[in-house]
């Protein structure tokens, strides 16, 4: 509590107070009521849109990272393939390919439409799901490439003298060792995740970029959005870097062996 008593936090406080005042008084709020249940439904888009993109991409990162880390030839190679591929091309490049790409090319199919996934794949965030998921496992196996061969290999050799099964020896020692070292990086990568969430507005997913430029086209009204989306960002990111904040100080514990 008393690091936010420090002067220069006081005095960025009330600069931050000041400004909201400023901007409540002065701007133009009216459209505001009228669009705010679309803009909590766009908030929630972009929220799980984000939650599950990071999720499954972290879940396809792990063994990423691990195939390039200590796998055999066939599984390295196309695992770093599949990572310089998609940090080497753009996201926005990404998602067009898979939304009119395979969107245009399911149509030709009889046995998908006639099937009961066709109302899902018809719609356009199956695509940017799939999109921002392969983009944040490209980055992240990468990153726990490197992360899994910082884990001091002595550990790991010890644990194979005990007699320790290979299957434990990553989910008790190598793996716990690993994700604590990408924590902070994961945690920075994860904000980097939330601001790109607005290129899917280019698929005509309405998240919360897209309500946005939605009251601008209808009302001619510029900053006002502009600076809620602002301040909804900023809400979210600092939300983010509190959870890896706690996530960090109370992050898995490493079992060593014997």
């Amino acid at each position: 509590m008393r690091a936010w008593l420090q002067p220069h936090r006081i005095a960025l406080g009330l600069i931050g107070l000041g400004l909201v005042i400023w901007c409540a008084t002065t701007m133009r709020w009216d459209w505001l009521p009228k669009y705010a249940p679309m803009m909590a439904e766009g908030i929630w888009r972009t929220i799980w849109l984000l939650v599950l993109s990071s999720v499954l991409g972290m879940a396809l990162a792990v063994p990423l990272g691990l195939a390039q880390a200590a796998g055999p030839w066939y599984l390295a190679a196309p695992a770093r393939v599949f990572c310089t591929v998609i940090r080497g091309t753009p996201l926005l490049l990404q998602i067009w390919l898979f939304y009119y790409g395979l969107g245009s090319l399911f149509p030709q199919f009889p046995w998908i439409r006639q099937s009961d996934l066709w109302p899902i794949l018809r719609q356009a965030w199956p695509y940017a799901l799939l999109a921002l998921t392969l983009s944040f496992a490209g980055y992240e196996g990468e990153v726990m490439r490197g992360a899994f061969k910082s884990v001091p290999r002595g550990q790991l050799e010890a644990a194979r003298a005990m007699g320790m099964p290979r299957h434990l020896i990553l989910w008790r020692i190598w793996l716990p060792q690993a994700v604590r070292a990408v924590l902070p990086t994961l945690g920075g990568e994860t904000v980097l995740q939330m601001k790109a969430t607005p290129l899917v507005a280019t698929i005509t997913v309405v998240e919360i970029y897209a309500v946005a430029s939605r009251v601008r086209q209808d009302t001619f009204i510029v900053y006002e959005p502009l600076l809620l989306l602002a301040l909804v960002y900023m809400l979210l990111a600092g939300a983010i870097v509190l959870l890896f904040r706690q996530i960090e100080t109370r992050g898995p514990q490493v079992r060593r062996p014997g």
